[in-house]
Formats: C-alpha cells, structure tokens, sequence
C-alpha cells in the first residue's frame, strides 16, 4: 500500500492537554519537540544517546494487545512517533522528597530522576528499596554522589527503616546490635555516648544525624493522579490505519497489519525497521548516517504475539526487552525449574541491560538484528539454539542463531526484503544448564567487554556430555560459537580434566589480534576461561545437588563464592554533624541544614540554565567545525557544500574575527585555527543556521584538506622527544642524597593517573545578544568565570571589556571544566554573533564537548623513597610529569598544587621534586575538582603503600608513623596550625571498626579462592588558597530595595555546590548595624517598617564588602612564603570486594571524618563531600579516557566512558564533620569543602590493590607490584594473576600497533 502523500496527524497529551501536529519532521525527538515547541524546558539534553538519564519522560499508553494503560519510563532521544500517549511532567511529591533530602545540587540531571521516580510510583506506588534503586539505573548524577536521592526516596519504600538495613535488626543504627561485618552504628557505641542515634556527643556538644524531616513531606496520594484521556481509549478501540510521515530527508511509515507491512519492505528492502528507535536514532545522530525510509510495526499484531509452544515460547520481534523479562520472569515462576535454565539467563542479561528507559522502548528483534558483536543477548540465544521466523512476500522461514547466522560485523542472512517476525527461546531439558555472564566497565546501564552464553546437556544421569555450545560476544567482530573447543568437550567427563582441556583450547580458539578494536585485549582472552570457569564451577555444582553419582569430584568449599551471581544489599548510611549551640537565635540560620535554595526549582524543572533561555527573534544556531587530525597544516576549507543545506546562513572562520584572533590564558591559543591544528578538536570554523538540525548537517558538509604533521599524544613521546612547556618547577628540602645514606631501604618505581572527563550534565552552552549600538554584547554562558569570558570576547570583538555582559544564573555542573575552557566556545559565539547582526546559539553535544574541552590531567610520577625498617620515611625524589595538551591554560597552576601535595599528610625531612608539564597534540587539559592535588596525593600513596609491604607492616600502622603533628613544617616549609589529622584518624578508626573488620576480612579471604577483599584508610591534606596571590581576592554588592526585598550579587558562581545557600545564610551584617537604631525606636514593627524608615530617613541600604586573603604567596626558587592560608583534613576509610575471575569489584563500605571547621551548611557541606567522593571513585576505578595512536578520541559520550552510577556508591556510606574544631582563617570558623574531599576515595584504590594482594598471594605472588590508576576491572584481573592469566600471555610491546595508547 503506498503511503499517504498529503501525511498524517499526530495526536497526543501532554500534562493532559491535547496537542494534533501535521507534517511532522521523523527526525525530531521527543526533546526537542517538548523544549523548543512547548517551551517544557524542564527535560535536558544531557548526552544525545540515552545514556545519563536527562531527558527522561513518562508516556503512558493504551496496550490495545494486552487490554491495558502502560505507564513506561522512556527516553526521549528516540526519535518517536506516537498516536496515542500522555507525556507527563508532574507536580507531586516526589519532586518534593528529592529537594528536601539535598538530592538536588547543580540540578541538571534532577528533572529526569524525579521522571524515574514518579514513572515506578505510577506502576508502583507501594515499591521496595531495590525497586527504588533498580528504577535508577538509567540516570546519572555527576554532583551529589546519589546517596541524598536514595536517602529521600526511600521514605516512599514499603521496606522503609531509618538506615537502611532491617530495622532494630543486626546492623541497624538503631539496635545496639554489631553487623559482623560492618561494625554497627558509630563504631559500634550504638545507642551509648557518642552515638548518632543518641543526640548527644558530650554535654557540651550535640551531634545529630538528621538533615531533613521525613514528617514534613507531603505523602502519596495515588488517587490524585492524572486520569488516561478518556479521548484516548476511543481511539485505540478503533480500527488502526497505516500511518506516515515525512521530512526533509526522512519518510516514517508505521503499518498496521503483516501484510501492509511485508509490502513496504518489498517496497523498500533497505528501509529499516525500528521499535525503540534506539540504535537507529543514535547511528543518524552521532554517526552521520542517513536512513530515507524508516518503518515501525510496533502496531503488528503477530510482532507483539508472546505463544508458549510446546518446545518454548515464541515472542513476537517487536517485543519490547520490559515485556519479554516480565514473561520470563513468570516463566520461571511457574513452570518446572529445569525447564527454565535459558529463561534464567536471559533475565540474569536483561538485569543489567541498558536502563529502564531503553528496556521499556527497545525490541527484542532490534537486539537481533542490530547484529552488534557485543550483544548481551545474542550468545544466550545462539548458545540455546533459538529459532527465528522470518517473513517476506515469498512467505516464512525459520532459521536458528547458530555460527551461520551472523556473517560479518553487523551482518547477518536475513534477506533485505525479510522481516524477522519473532524468536523462539527454548525449554531447558533435564540434565541440561545454561548460564550466561557479561563483564563490563560498570555494572549498571553498560555496554559489555565480553558477554557469553553457555550450555551443556548431560547424558541421563551421568556427567558425560552429550551437547555443549559456547557462544562469546566481544571476541570477534560477530557474535562466535567455539565449535572446535565445543567438538572436543562433546563425550567427555565433567571433571577437572575437561576445565584444563577446555580452558587450553578456549585460549587458542577465542585469540585476537593484539591491534584488535576495543583494546583489552588480554583481558577479553582471559575473560572467555574465567567464564568457562564459573560455568564449569556452577554446573558442577548442580549436578552434586541433583544427586548425579558419577560427579567425580564436589565444589571446594572455598570455591563456591565464584559461582554466585552479583548481588548488592540495601544501601544503608549515617550522616553526622555538630547542631547549632543552644540559644543561637532562631532567624541566625548559620550552621544550619537549609535546603539548598533553588532545589525546589531544580526537582520541577523550573529552574532556568542557559539552553533553556526563550529563543530570540531571528536567533540563530552555530555548530563547531573542528579538526579530525592531532597535527596538521590546514590546506583548505570548502563550505559550498554546507550552502546547500537548508537554513544555512554563514561560515565562520579566522578571518571574520573583528578583533584579536589570538586568545587563552598564556594566549597561546586562538579563537579559530587558521594555518595548523594541533589537536583533534581543534576549533577551524563554524556554520550558522535557522535550526540547530541545520546547522548540524551543513557544519558536517564543510570539506577540509590538510598537511598532516607528527604528533605527540602521550607523556612518554613528550619525554622522548622533550616537549614540555617552560616553567619547570622543583621544590627542595633537606639533603635527599644524605636521607637515602641513612635509609634502611630503597624502593623505586612509577605510577600512571589517568584523565578524567568533567562529564558535567550541562554541557558547554553558549548565548551571545548583539545590541545594535557600539559594539555592545551581551552573552549568557554556562561558565564558572564571567571575568575570563568577558574579557576574551571583548578581545575578539576589539571591543573594550565594558562592551561586553556576562550574565551566568547558574550551570549544571563545573568541577573546574567551565573555568577556562568555557570561552573556546563564548568568543566563537560572540565573533559569529557580531558577523550576522543577530543572536547566536550553541549548546555543544556530548560527543563535541568531550572532544573538545579537555579534563583532568593525567599524570605520571617516578619515584625513589628511603625509608627505615619500622617504616619511617627519610628521603623522597620525586619527578612528576602531566601532559597539559596543546595549550598551557592552567597546567602550570595544576603541576604546582600536585608538588605542594606531594607529601600527601606526611612528614618527609628530605624532599627533591621537579614538576614538567608535557607539551601535547592532544585538546588543552585543564582545572577539575582537586587542580592536581589528587594526582600528587595518590602517587605518595602508592609508595607509601608499597613501603609498608616491603617492611612487612599493616599499611595503616605505616601512614599513623609517618603523619605530620601539630607545629610540624611541610615540605614546602610551612608550618601547620590548627592541624585536627591525628583526631580525624583516631576517630575514623574508630568509627569504621578498622581493626575487627581488618580480622574478618582476614577470615573471609581464607575461605574464599576467587572472591578477595580489601580495607584501606587514607587520609588527606589539602591546602586551600589559590597558588597564584591575586586570585584570594573577592567582593560582594548587597542592595535592599524599599518593599524590604534583598539583592545580593557576589563574584562567584553557582553550579550546584550551594554558593548561592551559603551566600544568603549569611546575611550582611553592614546593613543591620545601620538598621539597629529604627528597629530600637519600632520594636514590634515588621522588616519592610524598618527598610521604609531607613529610606526615609535617607540610611544606606547598600553595602559592599571586599577580602583578600593575608600573606599568602610562596617563592617556588627559595622554598620559602605561605602558598596556603589553611588546610582542610580528612580521612577515609574504605572496604571493597573484587571477583578475582572477572575484576569485578563492588564497594562494601565508606566511613568519612572532615574537618569543615564550623560547618555553615552541614547539608550542602556533607553533599559535597560525598559528590567528591563518589567522582573520585570514578577517578580512581572507573573512568578511562582512551585515545588512538593518531590522538583521536574514542570516548566521546557515556556509551563508551562509564562515571559511577547509583549501584557504584559504598552499600554503606557514613560521613561525620569532626566536631569542635572552628577554623580562625575564614568566615565563621567555616573551611572550603569543595575539593578536599575528592581524594579520600583513594581509599577504594587502595582497598582494591589490599584485595589484590590477597588474591596474588593465592598464587604464591608476595612482591610489590604496580597498579596504574583508574583500577578498572581490566586492570584487577590482570593484577590478579593465575592459570588463565598465564594462559593468555601479553604480545610483546613494538611488534603491533595499539588500538588505543595511555597518554
């Protein structure tokens, strides 16, 4: 049937109003639609692929085939036609819960988690703690370190209790009775002095561990909801008609019947077919590909069929991956267990498949025929031999997934004209096991490094076997069965025997290539034994509890641990801080937990970031042209292709700059490239347009040639080739050369730290205003640095800076990635906006800004200690070396904060240092929460941890030896006051039960070979000032207007760490003085009485206020001066689990003590230690950015780099301010909290190797042995050593070509 020329409507609700579009574009999504149409700017664009949850919706449906409303979370970057749905963006008291409880900072990502949680309420409104969690999986949060979120939704938890673990059961804060692994509450004073649930600390102190009032909450009322349109449910009753719709480019049919369905494709074999639109929309968004027809039969019948047969149950292909678990599911409930091994396995994958908003829209058949080599669930379906139907005008077939399925990447036999109708998963037979297993960076919402599915069929009682299929994923460019490793098993004994043959031929026949895309490649060769391993384990294990007599040997008892499959408890936690003294007055709000004062905006999305500013009258929207090579001259750049798009209106380039072309903070940069590139990234030009799709496409037609140059990507090429930006800085102490002399022992090595992506939700976003009359601007950036702004875009525009307006509301998120890098971006806008006469726009996508902005540093130490035999430290050299990139930016400042940190918080008498910053071809690198501290930090941890091994000491006694004292001098020869590190870590030993812990983790390491786990306590000192004097500068305005409303405009700004809150605790005390006398002569009269007579009476109602930090600076040449004005302190102590087989960890427990001074805000203070915890964990364990050879980016979004996510935080997460330790240097005795606390994450680091060393040791490995930063599951089962490491032994390095270099 030919589709309908003229088009059709789109008829659907949104917050139960009605809306009919015609004509509708295929290739506009949800979100954009909701934003630029509607104006509900309340859903973001956090990542463009569904990948971090910001653009979450509800869009409940009628279910014509199951005769009911569906209430399913979705994505709205899917590009989605819908007939008949409600979107919903609600006003309810989830949103309520999430601001209250302080799980809202920067916000950003606020709006698309309060969708999560009010999409399981709507299915749900009873739900358990682990339905809670589970519905997350599909958000990410870069700020708050998720446990405020959890912590306030769990008040809707049926399971609810005060902390998270059964209440007054064993371990709950309430019971006085110890976990025996965790310790209790407080250390185990559960209920006694001191303890949280007490109140009281001593009689001079009160503590308290509530930072918000569950009572106040407003409860759920699921009556009060929103009613399906009635409208609605008369039209799906009707007979469906084949509907279509056309674009400039793309057509959308979505058929109704089989038949109509089998003619399109007859019609357009090339044509695509999409459920979910999940796969399709990423490749046309983020790989430039085009596809002009585009067909969804999600209204086929027969496609949405489930049958159970008699042999298993067929489920129609365009089921979505939701339904077909919840059939599994019921599958397993009601049919005998033997028959439901592969239905279990499936469910195992879908577990961790995607998050819910992808599961709910994606189908099954989309899965299959997506063909991806790194299918979660295509190696369980052809391990099981399932059998699809396909159809097409010649009529049906059946095929089954075996080796001849798949024939090429993301090729299968399935014809161009066919359709794959369904998939039918069989019954398990008796005597017949299946597992299936996935290894990924992250547990949650990840794609897979290697996922198999594995079965095997016994013959009648016995352990012979009869059948055996082993299909991998993520070993060849398709999914793969091991058919000669499967041939040779068949007929054998299940014995100790068979593992040893068969993890011998498995590591011939699942070879790569040493250059093979993805990388890993010796851990992906280890992962297919480790599987093959735990399946052998677990099906041994089986057949010893069927009672199958001839099983020659049972399961070693400390073996068990391996076969079991992941598991994480409820999150539990204690969040402690010192009350307000009694008799502060009740209107003082310093020091008390206020909500932070834009959360409630943030919960309903009414809170305004850049993106989300009206569109101006003829606006105009700019995409970025950047360069594809590291080092390159520039031959040409051709835009007439880009003036064929429609909508196009210039090209942008070097020499339409008004001003100065040249820009940066050592202005070594340009605003443009002209001649040479010298990154991927780099900036050539940019194209405006009508729309933002138009400039997209028109910027990705621009033609550029080039020259290509040599570059450098990595530190090493840097040192080799010594490319290093000038200033070379070195800080010395004592006589080293003399310090080694008297060491009982030297011990050197080095240690890698890998960069990290700010990966802030709010991507870079700028908006710059002409206004007509000389050459005034006014731009509005997500900027953490309107002074830098300002006066790049005026130097740009050859304007002076009071030409030009920065305004900033705030920005979903910074973390030092807005600070500089911002204004790459703002001076383009602004040059582009001067050239058109008109506003300008861009808002970079994920992809752009990951490419583009740069991140932390990466670095690498080189190290030599001298040290005594009780572990004394006495002499260090040090060399670190950072590759800064292609511009120095703030390098200098980031190298010179990790020297002054490289004594991390101990005492060396004699210190040598020098710090280089390389000169790369890769996007400048930049500030990032912790400016280098982190980095210097981590590597004296890493001798410091070593040392203590070397001396045979508990690592813990070792860093208590070797701590600075009150009075003592730092390397860098100041001396320390007010220095509360020894109480931090007497207290978080205490608190955290160290040495009880330390004896069961002893004990569970004996009885388990292939899970280990680890402790570790690390503390920190960080100095606060900035290293260069003039920046410890500040000022603030404070107007009251006479209706008695106050205005405060201050020079920082806020990205979700409470600035604004803080600022406004703290009330100016100028004006109240100057209000003292009119309140006294008008006691009883209001506060805008007071402001009018103060008007009247011709008072000052403004008042300004300037500080600058005394005597700081610091000579790096005489080691001499005062780089810092205080330090803050902490210490963490932290306890992991890792899988020895797969590098799998997963954090047990974190107990914190930080010294805030006197905290202003215990809650915006407590929120900000554990979001700098948690992205710390992802620093430390996580987050890898991987570059090819050539410096080309490869993770460029969250599909490929993984931050933690709500299932990474510790199961059990306390954080206690140290009491009774106000800090003189600042205002109310308060301290910086931002970045201190970023390091204490090292902590997991460092429990991680302890768990290493536990499983090396299983091995007969005792010596030290290094670990590069992030300790990604790559990393750990490498480091783990044993007979399936050494059975994939490492290619020799020079004889390939790396897929991917560390730089």
């Amino acid at each position: 049937m030919a589709p309908n020329e003229a088009g059709d409507e789109l008829v659907f609700f949104v917050n139960g109003k009605k809306v009919v579009e015609k004509n509708v574009d295929p290739e506009t999504t949800l979100l954009m639609y909701l934003r630029r149409k509607l104006g509900l700017c309340g859903t973001k664009l956090g990542c463009g692929e569904g990948g971090c949850g910001a653009c979450t919706v509800m869009i409940s449906k009628y279910d014509p085939f199951r005769k009911k409303i569906l209430y399913p979370l979705q994505s709205e970057l899917c590009n989605r036609e819908i007939k008949w749905g409600q979107i919903h963006v609600p006003d309810i008291p989830d949103m309520e819960r999430i601001a209250k409880s302080h799980g809202s900072q920067c916000g950003f990502c606020t709006p698309g988690i309060v969708m999560s949680m009010y999409t399981l309420l709507r299915n749900n409104p009873e739900p358990h703690m682990e339905d809670i969690e589970d519905a997350f999986q599909g958000n990410l949060c870069r700020c708050t370190g998720y446990r405020p979120i959890l912590e306030g939704y769990r008040t809707f938890a049926k399971d609810m209790n005060c902390c998270g673990r059964v209440a007054n059961g064993t371990g709950c804060c309430g019971s006085g009775k110890e976990n025996t692994m965790n310790g209790g509450c407080c250390g185990g004073k559960a209920n006694g002095p001191g303890c949280c649930m007490n109140g009281k600390e001593d009689s001079m102190t009160i503590t308290s561990s509530n930072l918000f009032n569950s009572s106040e909450f407003q409860p759920l009322d699921p009556t009060q909801e929103p009613i399906f349109p009635p409208e609605l449910m008369t039209q799906s009753n009707k007979q469906h008609k084949q509907m279509c719709f056309k674009g400039e480019r793309v057509m959308w049919i979505q058929p109704t019947t089989l038949n109509e369905l089998v003619a399109l494709k007859s019609q357009y074999p090339n044509a695509k077919l999409v459920v979910g639109n999940t796969e399709v929309g990423i490749e046309m968004r983020l790989k430039n590909l085009l596809y002009p027809v585009i067909i969804a039969p999600a209204w086929i019948p027969e496609m949405n069929a489930v049958q159970h047969t008699e042999t298993g149950i067929t489920i129609g292909a365009a089921c979505t991956l939701k339904s077909v678990e919840e059939v599994m599911r019921k599958a397993v409930a009601d049919l005998p267990e033997y028959k439901t091994e592969i239905f279990k396995a499936v469910l195992e994958q879908l577990r961790w498949f995607a998050g819910p908003q992808i599961r709910n829209v994606a189908a099954i058949g989309g899965n299959i025929m997506t063909a991806s080599p790194i299918s979660d669930l295509n190696p369980v379906l052809m391990a099981s031999g399932s059998k699809l139907t396909l159809v097409s005008k010649e009529g049906k077939r059946t095929v089954t997934m075996d080796e001849k399925f798949f024939t090429g990447y993301r090729k299968t036999i399935v014809k161009p004209e066919e359709i794959l109708l369904s998939v039918e998963i069989p019954y398990s037979k008796k005597g017949e096991y299946f597992s299936a297993f996935k290894q990924a960076s992250r547990r949650e919402d990840d794609i897979a490094i290697v996922t198999c599915g594995m079965r095997v069929l016994f013959k009648d009682g016995t352990s012979r076997v009869e059948e055996i299929k082993l299909s991998y994923g993520g070993m060849a460019p398709t999914t793969v069965l091991a058919l000669k490793t499967c041939k040779e098993l068949t007929g054998r004994d299940w014995n100790e025997k068979l593992l040893q043959d068969a993890s011998r031929l498995l590591s011939g026949e699942m070879d790569l290539s040493p250059s093979a895309p993805g990388g890993m490649v010796d851990f992906r060769r280890t992962l297919t034994l480790s599987f093959f391993f735990k399946f052998y384990l677990t099906v041994l294990q089986k057949l010893s509890k069927s009672g199958t007599k001839t099983v020659s040997e049972p399961i070693p008892s400390n073996y068990i641990s391996a076969t079991e499959l992941f598991h994480k408890d409820p999150i539990a936690n204690a969040q402690l801080f010192q009350e307000v003294p009694k008799g502060q007055a009740v209107e003082d709000m310093v020091g008390r937990p206020l909500v932070h004062v834009s959360a409630v905006k943030q919960a309903s999305g009414e809170a305004v970031y850049c993106d989300d500013i009206p569109h101006y009258e003829n606006e105009l929207y700019l995409t970025l042209v950047t360069s594809t090579k590291a080092h390159a001259k520039i031959l040409s750049v051709d835009a007439s292709e880009a003036q064929s798009v429609p909508g196009f209106v210039c090209f942008v380039s070097a020499k339409d700059v008004p001003g100065s072309n040249a820009t940066g903070i050592a202005n070594d940069e340009t605003v443009f490239a002209k001649d040479v590139v010298t990154c991927v990234g780099h900036i050539i030009g940019a194209v405006l347009a009508d729309t933002q799709e138009h400039s997209r496409r028109a910027a990705k037609a621009v033609k550029i040639k080039y020259e290509e140059l040599k570059p450098i990507v990595t530190i090493q090429e840097a040192i080799e080739k010594q490319s290093f930006f000038k200033d070379i800085k070195r800080i010395k102490k004592g006589d080293v050369k003399k310090g080694f002399e008297e060491s009982d022992h030297i011990l050197e090595g080095e240690m890698y730290i890998g960069g990290q992506e700010h990966f802030y939700l709010e991507t870079h976003c700028a908006l710059a205003v002409p206004k007509g009359e000389d050459g005034e601007m006014e731009l509005f950036v997500s900027t953490q640095n309107p002074m830098k702004t300002q006066e790049f875009a005026a130097n740009a525009l050859g304007v002076p800076s009071n030409r030009v307006v920065v305004r900033v509301k705030r920005m979903g998120g910074g973390f030092g990635g807005k600070e500089t890098r911002s204004t790459i971006l703002s001076s383009v806008v602004a040059v582009a906006a001067f050239k058109a006469g008109r506003a300008v726009r861009c808002m970079l996508d994920r992809d752009e800004d990951m490419l583009i902005s740069g991140g932390r540093h990466p670095f690498l130490g080189r190290y030599k200690v001298g040290f005594m035999k009780n572990g004394k430290v006495k002499s260090l050299e040090v060399s670190y070396y950072s590759n800064g990139g292609n511009s120095v930016d703030l390098s200098h400042g980031v190298m010179d904060r990790a020297l002054l940190h490289l004594d991390n918080s101990y005492n060396i008498p004699n210190v040598s240092s020098v710090g280089i910053v390389c000169k790369t071809n890769l996007p400048s690198n930049t500030a990032f929460r912790g400016f280098g501290g982190p980095q210097g930090m981590m590597i004296a941890e890493c001798w410091m941890s070593d040392l203590a091994r070397k001396c045979g000491l508990p690592p813990e006694e070792v860093r208590k030896l070797n701590l600075y004292h009150e009075g003592d001098t730092t390397h860098f020869n100041q001396k320390l006051e007010g220095f509360t590190l020894q109480r931090c870590w007497d207290e978080c030993l205490s608190s955290s039960n160290y040495h009880a812990r330390k004896k069961l983790i002893e004990d569970f390491n004996k009885q388990n070979r292939w899970k280990k786990r680890g402790m570790s306590i690390i503390p920190t000192k960080f100095g606060i000032s900035f290293t260069v004097p003039f920046l410890n500068q500040a000022g603030a305005l404070v107007h009251v207007y006479t209706d008695g409303s106050v205005l405060l405009t201050h020079g920082g700004t806020e990205m979700g760490q409470g600035l604004h809150t803080k600022m406004i605790q703290n009330a100016c005390q100028t004006i109240l003085k100057r209000l003292e006398p009119i309140k006294q002569s008008n006691p009883k009269g209001s506060w805008e009485d007071w402001i009018k007579t103060a008007y009247e009476s011709c008072v000052s109602l403004s008042a300004t206020g300037f500080y600058r930090i005394p005597d700081v600076g610091y000579n790096f040449e005489k080691n001499e001066g005062k780089p810092f004005s205080y330090f803050s302190y902490g210490v963490a102590c932290s306890e992991v689990e890792i899988d020895c087989l797969t590098g799998d960890h997963k954090n047990i427990r974190t107990d914190i003590v930080m010294d805030v001074g006197t905290s202003l805000n215990p809650a915006i203070d407590i929120g900000q230690i554990e979001g700098a915890f948690v992205q710390g964990i992802g620093l430390f364990t996580m987050e890898e950015l991987r570059y090819s050879p050539e410096g080309n980016l490869y993770t460029r979004g969250p599909g490929m780099y993984k931050i933690p996510a709500f299932g990474d935080i510790p199961t059990e997460f306390n954080v206690s301010l140290l009491r009774d330790c106000p800090n003189s240097k600042a205002v109310y005795s308060s301290k910086a909290v931002g970045e201190p606390p970023l390091f204490l994450s090292a902590s997991v680091f460092y429990a991680i190797k302890d768990a290493i060393y536990a499983a090396r040791k299983e091995s007969g490995l005792t010596e030290v042995f290094r670990l590069d930063s992030p300790a990604t599951p790559e990393r750990i089962r490498n480091a783990c050593v044993d007979t399936f490491t050494k059975m994939c032994p490492s290619a020799e390095p020079g004889t390939f070509k790396p897929w991917c270099v560390r730089v």
